[in-house]
């Protein structure tokens, strides 16, 4: 954007109101600083001056810091008066190419400015008394949750809980500076992981347009430097320079990483500091310094075969390291599951958004526009930074005792370690979302309903994906289950069908197989549409190879 001084079409000629002590002052102040201006010996803009006279430009860029440390009292009046800035007379005696270089017209050259009208950006947001009454009255909505849950994404069908844990990482927790001087953050990551075709990337799209500060990024189109932050060389100076990568832009706000399986191992390390401590440190070229990257997180990823396996365990379907694992808050994992009535509901949902039938999705949208639940979430995060009750913290405390001994079991009974860690991170994890759901509500005290509803969250998503691999049992019980599906396909041949009571006495008392084992195969097999049920589960009918 130029923001240009009006003048005489002749170059040289001051303005009407401008006494020629004044002008001839400036003038003498500008000329000196252009021309005679040196950076490591290189007369930067006077060099500027000339390339830019053969291309017809007749102006130079110059930097605001330049001019601040040569002559702040300029500067300043650059900055606030630019229509006193006289340009350089054509045919200056200091200038060096004897009267061909000259300024037209004096301007200022802002690069990269904005202006906020909507107050959607980092400034501090303004509410009217209007708003917040309003605002304090939707905080006593007893359906309050259900109904901001709905409107995340409302064209997607389902997916309530994953709805409900992208409302909590919008919210956020609240960020601590502890009497040491440390940080705790109060951001919350999600990864999504799972089968494609289950709208993973819709979903973040949508909180890239609802969220006040979102960018959106691509795994494969994504390099350590894009996400963090690089070195640039400034082509006139041969300075360096720092550029700020996607989670520096979106300081204080959310990134959204679509194909995160995608992006190269050494890209992933990069984020790690950037996602426990919100800083990134920078040591290149001379330029040492500590950048704020105060971003939540919000991932998705496919699994390494494409779709989940169940015949597989996490650290089998999910190509992370647990380092990157462990600081996700929730983890989700997205099945595609094959039933007649869930595929009936969501051919029927997408139906009618195609043919632009009113559905629940426009009635969600009529009752809390995106509009005003964007205003609803900046007023929470700007007005609560919630705590624990010392009842909610006595029970989340025992609840994650409980959580890592069930995780030590299971790993004791499997004889591995769980691909997905349960360390001292998730029982902050578990804080921050029942902050998040305190903020929601615009409550100061966390109690212990929003510790019931945070576990219950962190339970079906963390736990839950810990649980596809602990619940697999041992290598024999794997081994059994890949005989069972080959005895089952020699059994059932493709289109006949038999009673399922039949099916198990065949199977469990005639050849061996366990009980438990029967039925993971016939969940495998229904689930990749080998077989399907019919007669209300009473028939087995084998339709795909």
């Amino acid at each position: 954007m130029d923001h240009r001084s009006t003048y005489s079409a002749r170059v040289g000629e001051p303005p009407a109101d401008q006494t020629d002590g004044t002008r001839l002052h400036v003038q003498k102040q500008l000329e000196r600083f252009v021309l005679d201006f040196r950076h490591d010996n290189d007369y930067v803009y006077r060099n500027q001056l000339q390339e830019n006279a053969l291309l017809k430009k007749y102006y130079c860029d110059v930097n605001i810091n330049d001019l601040i440390n040569y002559n702040e009292e300029l500067a300043h009046r650059l900055v606030n008066e630019p229509a006193e800035i006289i340009p350089l007379n054509k045919g200056s005696k200091n200038s060096s190419t004897g009267g061909a270089v000259a300024i037209r017209t004096p301007y200022l050259r802002a690069v990269g400015i904005k202006t906020d009208i909507d107050q959607s950006g980092r400034g501090q947001v303004i509410f009217s008394d209007e708003e917040e009454q309003e605002f304090l009255e939707m905080s006593r909505r007893p359906d309050l949750y259900n109904v901001m849950a709905e409107c995340i994404a409302p064209s997607i069908y389902g997916n309530a809980d994953i709805k409900k844990a992208i409302l909590c990482l919008l919210l956020g927790g609240s960020k601590k500076i502890l009497p040491d001087g440390m940080k705790l953050r109060g951001d919350i990551n999600v990864l999504l992981l799972g089968d494609p075709g289950t709208a993973k990337s819709q979903l973040l799209k949508f909180v890239e347009k609802c969220a006040p500060i979102a960018i959106y990024t691509s795994g494969k189109g994504s390099s350590a430097a894009g996400l963090t932050a690089s070195v640039q060389r400034e082509h006139t100076t041969r300075e360096f320079y720092l550029e700020g990568g996607a989670m520096v832009l979106a300081d204080g706000g959310v990134v959204c990483i679509d194909e995160f399986d995608k992006m190269r191992d050494e890209d992933r390390v990069a984020i790690h500091e950037a996602m426990e401590q919100q800083t990134i440190s920078i040591a290149k070229a001379g330029i040492t310094t500590i950048l704020n990257a105060r971003t939540s997180v919000l991932a998705a990823a496919n699994p390494i075969f494409g779709r989940y396996d169940d015949m597989k365990t996490p650290g089998e379907n999910i190509d992370f390291q647990t380092t990157i694992l462990s600081r996700f808050d929730m983890i989700f994992i997205v099945k595609d599951d094959h039933t007649r009535e869930k595929d009936e509901r969501i051919a029927k949902h997408v139906m009618g958004i195609h043919m632009g039938g009113r559905g629940a999705e426009e009635q969600v949208e009529a009752e809390i526009p995106v509009e005003k639940m964007k205003r609803y979430l900046s007023y929470c995060r700007s007005r609560m930074a919630p705590r624990l009750s010392p009842e909610a913290a006595e029970k989340l405390s025992s609840h994650f005792v409980n959580i890592r001994r069930q995780v030590h079991a299971s790993e004791m009974e499997a004889n591995t370690r769980s691909s997905i860690p349960i360390t001292v991170r998730q029982l902050e994890a578990i804080i921050r979302i029942t902050e998040s759901l305190a903020k929601l509500t615009l409550t100061p005290i966390a109690t212990e309903q929003h510790v019931d509803e945070a576990i219950r969250l962190f339970l079906g998503s963390t736990m839950e994906a810990v649980n596809q691999g602990s619940n697999q049992g041992s290598r024999e019980l794997n081994e059994e289950v890949g005989r069972l599906e080959t005895e089952l396909k020699r059994r059932l041949a493709v289109g006949w069908s038999t009673s399922l009571a039949s099916l198990k006495r065949e199977m469990c008392e005639q050849k061996g197989f366990s009980e438990q084992a029967l039925n993971r195969t016939l969940m495998m097999m229904q689930r990749r549409d080998t077989i399907m049920f019919r007669n209300q589960g009473a028939q087995v009918y084998r339709n795909a190879i």
